[in-house]
């Protein structure tokens, strides 16, 4: 089984980083295999452009860079983001790559003439966002509901895609690191065991 990593932080050096590398560790523990999108070092453009309307559309193939992320994403059985929670969601980023790559015609087929098709049905879906929050914070506001009502639901179910598991490393700024990277370490080495039961989870 092969996973896709996708990281979504400027900093080499950050926890993001550290938690994605551990998440890869659990996984090649575990018999498996992964590749790592590192979007801000591969410098990926985030921003939906003309082409990417005309693609929409259907009036036009993806650009090359989007046909390369779907290629990875073909080529994988899970999906797994690592991503800091920016103003309550994912940083703009990893939200353009989305917007970008899963596109009309390759995530779902939609027009006006006919019903939506959901087109990712084989992908499973690994969320692990780190939060400078606590848990009190997430609950008082509704944030962890936002998140999943757009993220969750609002994207992935929207293309058939199942979200398996869904983690919010909480304190991240405050916390000893180590729980957290041994907490990503046992996300990668359960990675395909939970994607072979199909079940969901949640630890947030």
């Amino acid at each position: 089984m092969h996973a896709l990593i996708v990281i979504s932080h400027p900093e080499p050096a950050s926890l993001t980083h550290g938690v994605a590398a551990q998440v890869a560790e659990g996984v090649s523990l575990s018999g498996n295999s992964f590749e790592i999108a590192d979007l801000a070092a591969e410098a990926f453009d985030p921003r939906f452009t003309a082409a990417d309307l005309a693609v929409h559309r259907r009036k036009a193939p993806p650009p090359a860079d989007v046909a390369a992320e779907q290629e990875r994403l073909d080529r994988a059985d899970a999906l797994v983001l690592v991503y800091p929670v920016y103003w309550w969601s994912m940083p703009g980023l990893l939200k353009g790559w989305i917007d970008r790559v899963f596109s009309n015609g390759w995530a779902f087929d939609f027009s006006p003439e006919s019903k939506l098709v959901k087109q990712l049905g084989d992908l499973r879906v690994h969320l692990v966002a780190l939060a400078g929050s606590d848990a009190r914070t997430y609950a008082r506001h509704g944030y962890l509901g936002a998140m999943k009502t757009q993220i969750d639901h609002g994207i992935f179910d929207y293309c058939g895609a199942r979200v398996v598991t869904s983690e919010l490393l909480l304190e991240s700024e405050t916390q000893d690191p180590a729980a957290h990277l041994a907490a990503a370490r046992a996300i990668g080495r359960g990675l395909f065991d939970a994607s072979r039961r199909g079940e969901v989870t949640d630890t947030a």
